[in-house]
Parts: structure tokens; sequence; C-alpha cells
């Protein structure tokens, strides 16, 4: 062969193989769609699986991030971003332990509040308990609490009725009291009632100025019992004796500040006392992030019951493109019989199989977007939205297209040309 013909020769094989990717590349979707609109009922009914999949996966994952955001917020109405600084004992020989003991200090809270940064409110907590006259000749020892008016903030108490002990109460030394709901509905009848009342701890009258709750159950985690009663700091001293405290709360700005303060509140105590006495801190942070990881789990264990739906969907494509192929076994023949390859056949039914799936998966994407953008649209409720589930939703469609449409490919690929140019 001389270089002409030689390259003449070459020159034939690019444009065969040229045509040939043309053909790929575009003649396989061209009849692909053909193929679709022959069977547009059973193209839609096939689709269907994947757009229920899809959707699910979707709503599945926004309705997992709704409950985490629930959960996570009704654990930081507990106050996750405070730290409860307590003194545990020691500091004091045996002989001094009766008459020393080396508490916490109003100075402590000082020079803590000075060095820490973050630090939003902070409040001493004088712990004490009173015989409390309920009438009828009932008396219950109850939980009185002497704090500053930040303890509010710091537990996120709401106060329905009256007021919180406020900045002149404390420093005039009223002998004011905030009470909880049981306490006013059991001594007063009514919360409105117990608004103005009095009555005595220690002999001495309090008026009551508040009722407060807790705006969420704390499971136990907080000092607060159903019968408490809060008076301010500056006279429950005058009733101990002393402004030592065993336990001083802080509340930080945000709730990554907190372990690293924790750390910091520790050492700058530690530094201010004997070396042998104890302090420890306690935060609720573990619990936040024991919470998180549990949302987390269900929500994933969700998104991996949705993804069953993706699997049925894909077993139904299957199986519609094994009816396929058996449908178009003469097809199959005339297009091998005129060059189709093996490798044309097999892309053009993985392309029908891919197609379909892709398609389920973008409308099923609309459908699971829509109900959350209409709750937005139409109420107050704000939805939290995940735009990678949607990435995960289609990626997962094309795969499963191609896992299930590999088997008909295969097969309609593998088939003589001869014995299917004879099908009936």
């Amino acid at each position: 062969m001389n270089p002409t013909d030689h390259a003449r020769h070459d020159a034939f094989q690019e444009t065969l193989m040229s045509a040939r990717r043309t053909m790929v590349l575009s003649e396989i979707l061209k009849l692909a769609a053909d193929s679709f609109k022959s069977s547009k009922l059973r193209f839609a009914l096939t689709a269907l699986g994947m757009v229920i999949g899809t959707a699910s996966v979707i709503l599945v994952v926004t309705i997992g991030l709704t409950g985490k955001h629930y959960i996570l917020e009704e654990l930081q109405k507990i106050e996750t971003n405070s730290i409860e600084l307590e003194y545990v004992g020691g500091g004091a020989l045996a002989a001094e332990q009766v008459l020393y003991n080396d508490y916490l200090t109003r100075d402590d809270e000082k020079a803590i509040l000075s060095q820490v940064p973050g630090i939003m409110y902070s409040s001493p907590i004088l712990e004490m308990h009173d015989r409390i006259n309920f009438g009828g000749g009932v008396v219950k020892d109850t939980l009185v609490l002497g704090v500053s008016p930040q303890y509010q903030h710091i537990r996120n108490l709401l106060v329905p009725v009256g007021r919180f002990i406020d900045e002149t109460d404390d420093a005039a030394d009223i002998k004011c009291a905030v009470v909880t709901e049981p306490f006013a509905k059991e001594r007063f009848g009514s919360v409105y009632g117990a608004i103005g009342s009095t009555f005595e701890i220690s002999g001495i009258p309090f008026t009551i100025i508040g009722v407060f709750r807790e705006s969420v159950d704390d499971m136990g985690q907080s000092e607060l019992a159903d019968q408490t009663i809060l008076i301010p700091y500056s006279v429950a001293r005058y009733f101990t004796g002393t402004e030592d405290v065993k336990q001083i709360y802080f509340s930080m700005r945000s709730m990554d500040d907190v372990p690293e303060a924790a750390k910091e509140i520790l050492s700058i105590v530690e530094s201010r006392h004997r070396r042998d006495s104890v302090y420890k801190t306690q935060t609720l942070k573990e619990m936040l992030s024991i919470a998180n990881k549990i949302a987390n789990a269900l929500t994933a264990v969700l998104v991996l019951v949705a993804a069953v739906t993706l699997a049925v969907g894909g077993v139904g494509i299957m199986n519609i493109m094994l009816a396929n192929v058996r449908a178009r076994v003469r097809e199959i023949g005339i297009r091998k019989a005129l060059g189709a390859t093996y490798r044309e056949i097999k892309l053009q039914f993985l392309a029908e199989a891919v197609i379909i799936s892709l398609a389920g998966g973008i409308v099923g994407s609309l459908v699971g977007l829509a109900v959350p953008y209409s709750i937005r649209l139409f109420t107050d409720y704000t939805l939290p939205i995940s735009y990678w589930s949607v990435v995960i939703a289609l990626t997962a469609a094309v795969v499963v297209g191609v896992i299930f449409g590999t088997v008909p490919a295969t097969r309609a690929a593998q088939m003589d040309p001869v014995e299917s140019l004879k099908y009936e």
C-alpha cells in the first residue's frame, strides 16, 4: 500500500470512528426519545417510582433537620451556655473543718468576670430551706434561693405574672420574692392572687412580686424544684450570716465558648484559694452534643428507609426495560445488521434507563422542595432545606438508573442478530 492509499485508509477509519462517536452521543439519545414518545404512559409510570423515592429522600431530610433544630432549640432553653462553678470541699485541716470552709465569694465572681471574656450574666446561689405555712395547718419544707437579678437570664425563666427581682430590690435589700406557679396556686389559690400577697420566711414577712416558671422542662438538671422561692441575694445573706456561697452560675455569649471558659474559670478560682480546696465546673454542652448525634443518627436511618423507595423504583425500571428489550428484539437485530456495535446497543438501552431515572429524580426533587417552600410561603414556620439532599437524591437516581439498567442493556447488546431478525 503506497503512502497515499495508507493516508486515505487512516482518514476513512477516522471518519468512521467519528461517525460512530456522533451516533453514540446524539443518535442514541434521539432513539431513546423516540422510544419514550411511542410509549408515554409506560415511561411516566416507570418514572413515578423514582419521583416518589427522590421526593421521599428530600422530605425525610427536611423532617429530620426540622426535628433536630427543634430538639436543639428546646435543649438550649435549659441554658446550655451556662457554667456552674461549685465548691466541693477540702481546703481545711481535720481540726479546722468544723469552723472553716473554703467557700466561693463575690470577689471570686468579680475576678472571673474581669478575666474571662464572653460572660453575659452571673449569679451566686445561696441555698436554704425553711418550713413555710400553707394554711389549714399545712407546713412544708420549701427551697429558698438567694439569687441576683441576672439569674432569670441564666435559667431562661419566664415570669407570666408580675416581675422578676431587679437591681433596686437587690441593692436596697427589699424583702420581696418570686415564687413558682405550683407554690402560688397551692398557697394563694391562683397565680394572680399571689401577686402582692405576703408570707413569712423564718418569721420575716416577704411580698410576692412575681410568679415564674422554667421555659422548658429541664429533666431535673437545675436546682429548681416545684416549690421554690427566689429572694434577693442581698437579703438571703442575712439568713445565712455570710456572703460565702457554694455555687456561682455564669452564662456565656456563645455555646462554643463554654468548654474553654469552664477551664479558665476553674483555673482562676483555684489560684485564689487554698491548694487543697476542690472546685468543679459543670456544663450542659455534652447533653447538647449527644442530642445532636442522636438527631443525626435518626435522620440517617430515615434517609436509608427512604432509599429503599429508590431501590424499589430501580427494580421497576429494570422490569420495564427487560420487557422493552423483549418487545424490540427485531429492532435490535436490524440495528446490529446495519453495523451497530455491542457498545452502542448497550449504551442505547442504558441511556434510556438513566433518562427515565433522572427524569423521575428531577420531578421528585421539585416535589420534595415544593412542600417546605410552600410551608414557608403560606405559614410562619421556616423549615430548614438542605440542598445537599437534592444533590444526593439526583446522584442516587442516576446511580439507580445505571445499576438497574445495566442488566437489560447487557441482555440487549448480547443478542444474536440472526436470531433477532427471525424473532416474531
